[in-house]
């Protein structure tokens, strides 16, 4: 098949942590995602929970290598010229399966890059016959565009800090959502005032998450000393004292990736139905909290199943959002939270 040309480029993404409604973890993931004419190379594999192999969480001399090994100035890892284009997100085992391609220059001599032969693939061999993604490339990519994206990936100094500053009255929740926080892989300190901290360390936050407790005039002070210090941060107002909630508001907050590039793009609640527009095929998961006259939280997982591209409404039982409550959706790459309207 001969490779039509395409455009090359790429964007921050995220694989969305979190604590699930089970008690399970999932591990954030931030990674650099492929953006194939225009539109994220992921997308058009419907919902795969999968991330690139330019993660921000490995080690700068492996990072380097991999973008390296994506220009051809490395030997393919795999049989075949193969690369590894999308892996699991929790360990770096092809054994749990990764989508890869053939990476070469162009036949006709020039400085273009062809991707072809997509296939999911389990072991050091692809099958493209019986796990071939038949309707994805061969792409052909303009060797000096291909070429600037990955070297600004070398170029670029360090991301987005994936830390959160909590501030709040009950010190107990702040220590469990510290500690949930830690376990997808984003780091949390607990504090009561940011005035006297330096600025250096201001500047490793991406996020500052705030409790119901903390009046306006504490919050007027925490953001008088990040702005003093020059840091752009994202400010957190924590709907309710429930972990898996504020977990993930917190996940929103640290998601500086472009919204048109995101599955997950809109959600709303109110009068009984949740909301919710996606930009591509995938699985959506919505939970429901909420807190009792005893301030006793119930969880319900109220939808949890593949929509197609476009705006959707989704029946909510009226068990799961009376008195006070809250809907988290999920998607693999993103997470939306908002209070259930009356």
């Amino acid at each position: 098949m001969c490779a039509e040309y395409a455009t090359f480029g790429l964007a921050p993404a995220v694989r969305a942590g979190g604590v699930l409604a089970n008690g399970d973890y999932q591990l954030h993931r931030d990674f650099v995602d492929f953006i194939v004419d225009g539109r994220p190379l992921l997308f058009q594999l419907s919902d795969l929970d999968a991330v690139s192999p330019l993660a921000s969480d490995i080690p700068p001399a492996i990072f380097t290598a991999q973008v390296r090994s994506l220009l051809l100035e490395a030997e393919a890892p795999l049989p075949g010229g193969r690369y590894v284009i999308y892996g699991c997100p929790e360990c770096e085992g092809i054994e749990c399966g990764a989508v890869t391609a053939a990476i070469d220059k162009a036949e006709d001599g020039s400085d273009d890059f062809v991707w072809r032969d997509f296939a999911w693939q389990t072991d050091e061999h692809a099958d493209l016959e019986l796990n071939g993604y038949h309707g994805i490339g061969p792409f052909r990519f303009r060797g000096a565009e291909y070429r600037s994206a990955l070297q600004s990936l070398l170029d670029r100094q360090e991301s987005a800090p994936r830390r959160v500053l909590l501030i709040g009255a009950r010190v107990a929740v702040l220590a469990k959502l510290a500690a949930a926080l830690r376990t997808i892989g984003i780091g949390a300190e607990i504090t009561t005032d940011a005035a006297d901290v330096p600025a250096d360390e201001l500047r490793t936050y991406g996020a500052v998450a705030f409790g119901r407790a903390v009046s306006e005039e504490q919050r007027a002070v925490v953001r008088d000393a990040f702005e003093r210090a020059g840091v752009d941060v994202s400010y957190v107002d924590g709907l309710a004292p429930i972990i898996p909630l504020l977990v993930a508001q917190i996940e929103h907050a640290l998601d500086r990736g472009p919204v048109e590039q995101r599955r997950l793009t809109r959600l709303v609640a109110a009068d009984g139905e949740a909301g919710v527009e996606v930009s591509s095929t995938c699985r959506v998961r919505l939970t429901a909290y909420r807190l009792d006259r005893l301030y006793r939280t119930h969880t319900h997982e109220v939808f949890d199943d593949i929509l197609e591209a476009g705006k959707h409404r989704i029946a909510l039982d009226a068990k799961a959002t009376k008195g006070e409550s809250f809907i988290v959706a999920r998607t693999t790459d993103s997470v939306l939270v908002v209070p259930m309207a009356r």
